[in-house]
């Protein structure tokens, strides 16, 4: 079976990830990611099943991936399930989601 998604693509949203949604990426990984020490976390890849982040916990980079609710098949659904991924990351840990916009 063939990446539904591109190096180029991949890059974008990583770099869009790590740009302007740090903190996002950071507290999914905490919740969803089992990394709930984590300091500081780095996309670094996405497939149509999930995405991987480099994680740091005391001081020690280590590689997380969380799962996606469903495969994906097209490049818009990206940006759906990252805020998918979001909201449950707050729900579970008891912080108010931002608005949408």
């Amino acid at each position: 079976m063939t990446a539904p998604f591109g190096a180029d693509v991949v890059a974008a949203v990583c770099r869009h990830m790590n740009d302007d949604h740090a903190g996002d990426s950071l507290l999914i990984c905490r919740t969803l990611g089992g990394q709930p020490a984590a300091t500081r976390a780095r996309a670094t890849g996405l497939d149509a099943e999930g995405m991987e982040f480099a994680v740091t916990v005391d001081d020690i980079e280590v590689p997380v991936r969380v799962p996606f609710a469903h495969r994906l098949t097209e490049r818009a659904q990206i940006r759906q399930e990252v805020v998918r991924m979001y909201r449950e990351a707050c729900q579970r840990s008891g912080l108010p989601p931002r608005p949408a916009g």
